[in-house]
């Protein structure tokens, strides 16, 4: 699949906001209810970093395969070009932060 700048209409969320927004890094805030999901991707120059506000979010990695679940003020930090997955691990909505950078963001979703 081909890379994308903005990955908004590839997948669904309860609420996704942007903060701290400058070349080569930003921070995306994301809530997602129990069903919904982040869906198989990666990035080719930026690393994500999570941070948990509210639930607990589950990681899926390839690259080698692990699974991370992170609760309330947990972080875990996914390299660049490792394809990821992300989902609610909790009953309620879970929000986390995902800190981008340093480097040009773009979202090449995997099949």
């Amino acid at each position: 699949m081909e890379a994308v700048k903005d990955s908004s209409h590839l997948y669904e969320v309860e609420r996704r906001a942007y903060h701290a927004e400058r070349p080569g890094f930003r921070i995306a805030e994301l809530q997602i209810s129990p069903t919904q999901k982040v869906p198989w991707h990666y990035h080719n120059h930026v690393q994500d970093t999570f941070y948990v506000l509210e639930g607990q979010i589950r990681i899926f990695l390839r690259d080698p395969k692990e699974e991370v679940v992170l609760a309330l003020g947990e972080t875990y930090t996914v390299r660049a070009r490792r394809p990821h997955l992300v989902t609610n691990a909790s009953k309620t909505s879970a929000t986390y932060l995902v800190l981008q950078g340093i480097g040009e963001y773009d979202y090449v979703p995997l099949t």
